[in-house]
């Protein structure tokens, strides 16, 4: 089969009618996708939520531990 002859099969095939597809599997495709959907818009907005509680707890620990500042030494200097 030369390139031309497999083009043509694959034109043949292409300008085909697709089957037609049974109502119900259509429904259970767009119930599935609503659902999928559905799903990673509250795992996106559950991800954010903990990004942002994460945010603030680390805030509030740098602001009350002030880890930037050197500890007070626990030993008197010699005279």
């Amino acid at each position: 089969m030369s390139r031309a002859d497999r083009e043509a099969a694959a034109r043949r095939i292409l300008r085909r009618s697709p089957p037609p597809v049974p109502p119900e599997l259509h429904r259970e495709a767009v119930r599935r996708g609503s659902r999928i959907r559905h799903r990673r818009r509250i795992a996106l907005r559950l991800m954010w939520l903990l990004i942002l509680g994460a945010s603030v707890a680390l805030a509030v620990w740098a602001l009350t531990a002030r880890p930037w500042v050197e500890p007070p030494s626990q030993t008197t200097p010699p005279w």
